[in-house]
């Protein structure tokens, strides 16, 4: 991350004040010209330099003038809960402030009660030690454990802040591939269907009523066995947990090696072993990055138990 500008401080984040925010206090320069959330600008006020005027301390309800550098400096931190462990790693992308990997099958993304190790947040912290980086770990969304692809983690906690607006706001495009059984009709089409706990078993998601709004779109990409399968691409709008997995089954379409919402065991093995796991694939990732203000995009390619399912649905 970028190398602090003074002990235990990351180098500031900095706006200078234009004459229309003159006589302003510091919350609202800091909100409008940099989007600072109120809940970090009172993280910030605890720090002996988190605000500054011209290089010195001050508050959020100091006044402004013309030409003032306001800047905001967040701590170093590290994840002293998470143990660092090599682990192989697929950087797609990385820089000062934001972090890009692609995630394989049959790994969590943050340890869980006792699950403490072989998760990417181990391999991601032991990563940053390597490179002599303090920074915490901190995801800004999440992936099944047996779906793969891409997920972002935000560097510090400014960058966690405006990435988390992004995909509230629905600006972060995610893009997933799956392979599911049938065809969706229409081929085309969108799933607006809400999506809440099933009150039997709290692991398990299903499409309620009374559940909280989640929309998945949808475009079959490709047809196999005459409609027996088909491969399927499909672009979130909101993120509900197991959202894809629960839409595809709602329309009569659950992903191939589903355990969860798939169909019974038994049914097509040779496909539920070649994918060996829930055939879904986060493959494209765009944002508005938080310094730049530059739109980019990721994509990861299929992994190979995923090439290797299609071989085989190909020949169905």
């Amino acid at each position: 991350m970028t190398a602090p500008d003074m002990d235990g401080y990351y180098k500031a984040l900095c706006v200078e004040v234009g004459a229309e925010m003159a006589g302003k206090d510091v919350r609202t320069v800091l909100e409008r010209k940099l989007g600072v959330s109120r809940s970090l600008l009172s993280r910030l006020k605890l720090t002996e330099y988190g605000i500054t005027i011209n290089g010195v301390r001050a508050y959020t309800t100091a006044k402004v003038a013309e030409g003032d550098q306001v800047a905001i400096r967040m701590e170093e931190e590290v994840s002293e809960d998470i143990l660092p462990q090599e682990l192989p790693l697929s950087i797609v992308f990385e820089d000062d402030y934001l972090l890009v990997v692609n995630k394989p099958a049959g790994i969590i993304v943050h340890p869980t009660k006792g699950h403490y190790t072989n998760t990417l947040a181990n391999g991601i912290v032991h990563h940053w030690q390597m490179q002599g980086e303090r920074v915490r770990f901190r995801p800004v969304h999440r992936l099944d454990e047996d779906t793969s692809g891409l997920v972002v983690i935000a560097k510090n906690p400014y960058i966690h802040q405006q990435l988390s607006e992004q995909l509230q706001a629905g600006t972060i495009m995610k893009m997933y591939c799956a392979y599911v059984y049938g065809v969706p009709s229409p081929a085309d089409g969108t799933v607006d269907a809400p999506i809440d706990r099933d009150p039997v078993d709290p692991h398990v998601r299903i499409v309620t009523p009374e559940g909280y709004p989640s929309v998945t779109h949808y475009k079959t990409a490709a047809a196999f066995g005459q409609g027996l399968a088909s491969k399927v691409r499909l672009k979130l709008e909101t993120g509900r947990t197991h959202q894809i997995r629960v839409h595809m089954k709602h329309i009569g379409c659950p992903l191939i090696g589903d355990a969860m919402y798939g169909l019974l065991a038994g049914k097509h093995e040779d496909w539920e072993s070649a994918a060996g796991r829930q055939a879904l694939h986060a493959e494209t990732l765009g944002l508005t990055h938080p310094m730049t203000k530059e739109w980019i995009e990721w994509t990861a390619a299929l992994p190979p138990e995923l090439v290797k399912l299609e071989q085989v649905l190909n020949e169905v």
